[in-house]
């Protein structure tokens, strides 16, 4: 995995969109330290979408609309949910300068959030970065059991919505393999990353502050 360490002072979001459109992300050790280094894996993980995969029990959660799923409403709320301490995590990448980074992304209309809410209350969600018809998977997070699950089958569904043809989720977990998640090498991915950068998509095919139900994101997936 190619890494090269960075102070991360000098990195702009507009230098951070073009380094993914070169197939390279930031990360850092921990939360404690200030500075970020880039990664280029040489197996890349992505979902194809359409390959995703809902199993039938998750499709019934999504399906009873248990959360009211929100999209962009609380970037501040999923970063800080990402970035924290929790069962199986001890540790996280996302530092003080990964947060400002990407909240200044956000305000640029080039990161998102889809949100799992319950009872009022932030319960799960996910952030990425969109770049063309290219999203980019960075984090998620839920403290209500399936939260970032169903926030997960949306954003398929949004993306298969709105034309996009790559979902990029940097590595392959033992989770997201159960949605089809694959490794792709370096080479071929980045054929699949040229080509998604260069095409128009829309994140809001669905429009932003129109409920979307359970069902309707399911049928994006058929």
């Amino acid at each position: 995995m190619g890494r090269q360490r960075d102070s991360g002072l000098d990195i702009t979001p507009e230098l951070l969109l073009r380094a993914y459109a070169a197939g390279i992300f930031p990360m850092a050790e921990s939360a404690d330290d200030p500075a970020l280094y880039w990664v280029e894996p040489r197996e890349r993980g992505v979902i194809p979408l359409d390959g995703f995969h809902v199993s039938s029990r998750l499709a019934r959660t999504v399906r009873s609309d248990a959360f009211e799923i929100r999209v962009d409403t609380d970037f501040e709320g999923v970063i800080a949910g990402c970035a924290a301490v929790a069962p199986g995590r001890r540790q996280t990448w996302i530092n003080t300068r990964i947060r400002a980074l990407y909240g200044a992304l956000f305000d640029l209309g080039h990161a998102h959030t889809v949100e799992a809410w319950q009872g009022g209350q932030l319960v799960g969600g996910l952030y990425g970065v969109r770049l063309g018809a290219a999203f980019f998977g960075e984090s998620m997070f839920h403290t209500a059991r399936d939260a970032s699950k169903v926030a997960l089958v949306h954003l398929v569904g949004r993306l298969r919505a709105g034309g996009f043809v790559l979902l990029d989720t940097q590595f392959v977990t033992d989770h997201l393999a159960r949605f089809g998640a694959v490794e792709v090498p370096r080479e071929r991915y980045r054929l699949l990353l040229d080509d998604a950068v260069t095409q128009p998509a829309e994140f809001y095919a669905w429009p932003r502050g129109v409920p979307v139900s359970g069902e309707e994101a399911l049928a994006a997936l058929r």
